[in-house]
């Protein structure tokens, strides 16, 4: 027989409105909550136990309680489920006839719909919950094709329509589907495109950024913007820059004052996962916000893209680089590699470790050698190209990028001094959290010994940043040297082993190919790339 304690089921719906505050239970919830706690009692059944799912779909059965619900179900926990409907349980008529016609069932557990009238305990509605069942995903279907709608029209009528900005970018006060400069984390994007196409590669772009304290861009948009993540993961271990984000930068064409959305869609109004849209289909709008890039830098930073990393049909005999070619992942030497047919003549390099130690070791780095050349060659003329815009650099120029030097270096103080003022709010809420008996004494300790480890390292950012009084004479000093290297070869057309000796200290080959040159010199008052 059947016992009598019951479990009541509450969920409210992304698309309901009736909504308190963010994290709060909604008006609905607590409705449900009173309806069904006094049909409970009204019946003499026993509530053992509340789940309650707030702003979840009801298409999926990922939700956090309904899953919790399930597995308290197979371990015998109740009885009963109570929700305020059908509907609320779920919406999608393949979870309908599993679990209620038959998981539940099995488990011998009844499911009531309070005012729907849905009992599973009576087998003469089964009919009419099926039927339900069909209404309740059909709403959903048609909801999803006009909300789909709605927003490709809101698409093409040039509204932002993402959860998060991209980096550089914060939704406007005034107006949350228009983009507008951050004024900070843009001089970041700035910068990584005049590092570009000053020759560094992708991976040791990171690596500045990261050895000068720049915070990684969801680090940013939770610490310095408060933007809520779920990822916490990431967030905790993650404090260095990829090479996939600067990636991802370089080819965002959003920073040219673009609007390019609907590049991924949902498989269908019931799956979650992430299909690619053919970029023929993708929504773009001309000019709906202040540009971070000019269209013409970018237009360059693509082309260099493409010639760092195709191939080259003819191959011929080029040792030019030896010596000086390393993989990106495991740092040795790369060594030459030979076409199988015909003269089997060198064709360019290849990862030692993979080709004598296979795949377990390292993955598949390799470039033909006339691709490298001609990247390598395009990157020197940038370089070249650079000074012949820059020869007659004045003092009102030193002067401006030392100004602009200063502007960056207090805004970044004033964001490690934000994060220290709120580390130290929250190590006084844990502290009275524990005098409280809110937290437990291993908890505090945690916390405190994470904060600290945190405080520290912004401490070391703060003390290099304020290190740096003796920045003039040391941007003057890379710039003669910078000038000195690259003056001679602004009309080069051929790599010869001795340019490649006088200029490069090492390149590294990332396994897609592309390629980071680490010069010996480089330019210290290139447009922005302080900032």
């Amino acid at each position: 027989m059947r016992g009598n304690r019951a479990v009541l089921y509450l969920r409210l719906s992304k698309e309901d409105v009736d909504k308190v505050s963010k994290g709060d239970d909604s008006a609905s919830i607590k409705n449900q909550r009173l309806l069904l706690t006094d049909y409970a009692l009204s019946h003499q059944f026993k509530i053992v136990k509340v789940y309650s799912d707030d702003d979840e779909s009801g298409l999926y059965d990922n939700r956090p309680d309904f899953e919790k619900m399930m597995m308290d179900a197979k371990l015998d926990e109740f009885d009963i489920i109570i929700a305020k409907t059908q509907s609320r349980f779920s919406r999608n008529m393949e979870h309908i006839e599993k679990y209620l016609h038959h998981d539940l069932p099995n488990l011998g557990i009844r499911f009531i719909g309070v005012v729907d009238g849905v009992d599973t305990d009576n087998e003469a509605n089964k009919k009419s919950r099926q039927i339900n069942g069909l209404v309740n995903e059909w709403y959903c279907e048609d909801l999803s094709k006009n909300i789909r709608s709605s927003f490709k029209a809101k698409m093409r009528d040039g509204q932002f329509l993402g959860s998060s900005c991209p980096y550089g970018y914060k939704k406007d006060p005034k107006n949350h589907n228009h983009l507008v400069i951050d004024e900070y984390a843009s001089k970041v994007v700035k910068r990584i495109y005049q590092l570009y196409v000053s020759g560094y590669g992708k991976a040791k772009i990171g690596s500045i950024l990261t050895a000068d304290g720049i915070l990684i861009p969801t680090r940013y948009k939770k610490d310095v913007l408060g933007e809520n993540y779920h990822n916490s993961k990431v967030l905790s271990t993650t404090k260095t820059w990829s090479y996939q984000t600067i990636h991802m930068i370089l080819n965002n064409e959003t920073y040219t004052g673009n609007l390019i959305q609907n590049k991924v869609n949902t498989l269908s109004y019931k799956d979650k996962k992430k299909k690619k849209v053919p970029q023929e289909k993708w929504i773009i709008v001309k000019n709906t916000h202040d540009p971070i890039i000019e269209p013409e830098l970018f237009e360059m930073v693509q082309n260099l893209q493409k010639n760092r990393t195709r191939s080259i049909g003819s191959m011929k005999e080029n040792g030019i680089f030896s010596g000086l070619v390393f993989c990106m992942d495991c740092k040795h030497a790369m060594s030459r590699k030979y076409a199988r047919r015909g003269n089997r003549g060198f064709t360019g390099y290849i990862c030692k470790t993979y080709k004598t130690m296979g795949k377990n070791f390292c993955e598949s780095h390799s470039i033909d050698v006339e691709a490298l050349e001609e990247a390598v060659l395009c990157s020197i003329k940038a370089e070249a190209r650079t000074i012949l815009k820059k020869e007659d650099i004045d003092e009102l120029k030193k002067l401006q990028v030392q100004d602009e030097a200063k502007i960056y270096y207090e805004m970044q103080l004033e964001n490690i001094r934000k994060r220290i003022d709120k580390i130290e709010a929250f190590k006084k809420k844990t502290y009275d959290s524990y005098m409280e008996d809110l937290i437990s004494r291993e908890d505090y300790v945690k916390y405190i010994s994470d904060y600290e480890e945190e405080l520290k390292e912004l401490k070391k950012q703060k003390e290099s940043i304020c290190g740096r009084s003796d920045l003039q004479e040391e941007l003057d000093n890379q710039y003669d040297e910078w000038v000195n290297a690259f003056k001679d070869y602004i009309s080069i057309e051929k790599l010869t082993r001795d340019v490649v000796l006088e200029l490069i200290d090492k390149i590294e080959v990332s396994k897609d190919g592309s390629i980071t040159i680490y010069y010996k010199f480089q330019n210290p008052y290139a447009d922005s790339c302080l900032l």
